[in-house]
């Protein structure tokens, strides 16, 4: 059976919704990793540096966290293949450790963002999402006050090129507008991946859309996703 690691920074909050997620809804197993950890269990298939405010945000979102002990072990983890899903302050994190390029910027609104969006699946061809269909609308919420994403040129010329933008913030029919940006992210985007393609960030909170007693659970389908994409590696 599939086994998530749940790290625990000062500050996170969202690390008993992941966990909940990864064990009980989508049926797999889970533990917490401590952020003073200097080793991951060898049973860990996939990684998740969930939500909240790592060290309170200080400094930058995510810039203290990414000094943690276990990020050390979380880029070795990385690089050996192993599978990250950063959420929200788990994408800063992955940003600021440079698993992933580009950074989260302040909301282009300069206000805190809590509120139900839409994403369309651009790429269903990866472990995060082979179960989505592509184009796929899956409503998600978010909670951030820095979702910005922003590249030089360069970046987005190559995540776009590449098929590495997995999540872009949709309307209810699945067309990419001005208006259906909670943040400014350039592009629309929401979601993206590594160039190996075993590391996700994305500012949107699938953990919170996993049990259907909250009205909503397209996010089950992310670990879904990743529960059959790994099992079948196995």
């Amino acid at each position: 059976m599939i086994k998530y690691g749940i790290v625990v920074f000062p500050g996170s909050n969202c690390d008993h919704d992941a966990f909940v997620a990864t064990s009980v809804n989508s049926g797999a197993n889970a533990k917490y990793l401590w952020h003073k950890d200097t080793h991951i269990p060898s049973d860990i298939d996939c990684i998740v540096l969930p939500g909240g405010f790592s060290y309170g945000d200080y400094l930058r979102c995510g810039a203290i966290a990414r000094f943690s002990p276990i990020m050390k072990e979380v880029i070795k983890f990385a690089d050996k293949g192993g599978y990250i899903i950063g959420i929200c302050n788990g994408f800063q994190i992955l940003c600021e450790a440079g698993l992933l390029p580009g950074t989260l910027l302040r909301n282009d609104s300069l206000t805190f963002k809590c509120k139900d969006i839409n994403l369309k699946t651009l790429n269903n061809s990866t472990t995060f999402t082979s179960l989505l269909k592509k184009d796929e609308v899956i409503t998600i919420p978010i909670a951030h006050g820095e979702g910005n994403y922003f590249a030089d040129n360069n970046t987005i010329e190559e995540l776009e090129n590449e098929n590495r933008i997995i999540f872009k913030y949709c309307d209810d029919n699945g067309n990419i507008t001005r208006e259906s940006n909670p943040n400014g992210s350039l592009n629309n985007i929401a979601g993206i991946i590594n160039k190996n393609g075993n590391v996700l960030g994305m500012m949107p909170h699938p953990e919170r859309y996993c049990d259907l007693i909250l009205g909503n659970n397209d996010g089950l389908k992310v670990f879904q996703s990743i529960n059959s994409s790994l099992n079948k590696n196995n």
